[in-house]
């Protein structure tokens, strides 16, 4: 049988990353994988997630099931965080999930269950795994405009007029906040209008959300997505822990569906989880529940990830004030205006790949690089490596 199996391609990020780890070179620069590093290079385990995990060690009695969706304590915690205070309990059905990844594959699947003929639209570009999983559950799939090349910024007027051509009972999946992988995001104002379309055209928003807290803070951050729970009937939502807890390892994510009958909604998920993995993983989200529902573990927490998000913010700065200094020209100054860890350069594939073999800079093809991946000595050497490859 397995003689039968045929080569999948290669995930591209991974791929890079494997070259980087046999690229022989002291000097090189990670830009791909997006993972958060400290001005050391190092991925931190954060303070509070620290302590939380050593109270739970002591306190810990046992290692028996959770239930099929998770714990209710998570859940709660994490809605307060992702809506807000008061948020529709009524309205609210939630499982765990394996990362944020796994969120989204369990939406996909309800969308299956729910409307089997419904189209997914995505954003073009998006993170690659979404049109992966799609393609992989045999999912209709249609793109909008999102990214516009010229300016870097979001073609807004593009992303209304293609969305103004889904067809009622749709799935458009949104990016709550830091766009991978351009950086480009919808401020308020532009939230306000999609939720419009999507209210006109009978449309279901599927949010995904894995950088909260990364781009703007943790309110800001959360606020496209609070506004379109506000406005629409029925909502998904997959989210992440990943990176704003930096539980990367521990795989903590969460997809909540708001909208129609919420027993029959909880029970679908709860159902969806059984016919996967069945319980799905308690110590990373035990851990986030310890840290949300603690007022000093979660004073610490949001300390700790303010000062991420200022680096980051920081690192956007330099890098494109370098750039402005080495070229003369303004032309970069998205660097500074985009949001979350990445950024997509503009370079073309072949600039990417002079990067890489003349520079020892990673990253992924389509220009894509990861801002938390730089620090104070390696902007200066990234800004001069882009200058000299002519981008």
């Amino acid at each position: 049988m397995f003689e039968s199996l045929k080569p999948q391609p290669a995930d591209k990020i991974l791929a890079l990353m494997q070259m980087y780890r046999e690229d022989p070179r002291s000097e090189k620069i990670d830009l791909g994988v997006g993972v958060y590093k400290d001005a050391e290079g190092n991925t931190p385990i954060m303070r509070a997630v620290k302590a939380a995990e050593k109270r739970l060690w002591e306190e810990e009695r046992t290692k028996t099931y959770t239930s099929l969706a998770g714990e209710p304590a998570f859940h709660a915690a994490m809605a307060e965080l992702i809506l807000g205070g008061g948020y529709p309990v009524d309205r609210l059905a939630a499982i765990a999930t394996p990362g944020g990844t796994g969120a989204v594959r369990q939406a996909v699947e309800m969308v299956k269950l729910a409307a089997p003929g419904a189209t997914i639209w995505l954003p073009d570009p998006t993170w690659p795994n979404h049109l992966s999983i799609l393609n992989y559950l045999g999912v209709k799939t249609e793109t909008y405009r999102y990214f516009d090349e010229a300016t870097r910024g979001v073609d807004f007027d593009g992303m209304l007029a293609d969305l103004g051509e889904a067809a009622a009972g749709d799935v458009v999946l949104l990016h709550g906040c830091c766009h991978n992988p351009t950086g480009a995001n919808l401020n308020l104002v532009q939230w306000g209008e999609v939720a419009s379309v999507l209210e006109e055209g009978g449309l279901l928003p599927l949010i995904d959300l894995a950088y909260q807290g990364f781009g703007d803070g943790l309110e800001a951050d959360a606020a496209g997505t609070r506004l379109i729970t506000a406005r629409l009937p029925e909502v998904m939502i997959a989210a992440s822990c990943s990176k704003n807890f930096g539980l990367y390892r521990e795989r903590v994510g969460i997809l909540m569906a708001l909208g129609g009958n919420r027993a029959v909604t909880q029970g679908t998920l709860a159902f969806l989880n059984r016919q996967n993995y069945s319980f799905p993983p308690d110590h990373g989200a035990r851990l986030v529940t310890m840290i949300l529902t603690d007022p000093a573990l979660r004073a610490d927490w949001q300390a700790e990830l303010e000062e991420m998000r200022q680096s980051m913010l920081g690192l956007r700065e330099s890098l494109a004030t370098e750039l402005r200094r080495l070229t003369g020209s303004d032309r970069f100054g998205f660097i500074a205006e985009h949001r979350g860890m990445f950024s997509r350069l503009g370079a073309t594939p072949a600039q990417v790949e002079k990067l890489r073999t003349e520079h020892g800079i990673y990253m992924v093809g389509d220009s894509r690089l990861n801002i938390a991946g730089l620090n104070a000595k390696t902007v200066p050497i990234l800004a001069k490596a882009i200058a000299d490859a002519g981008i």
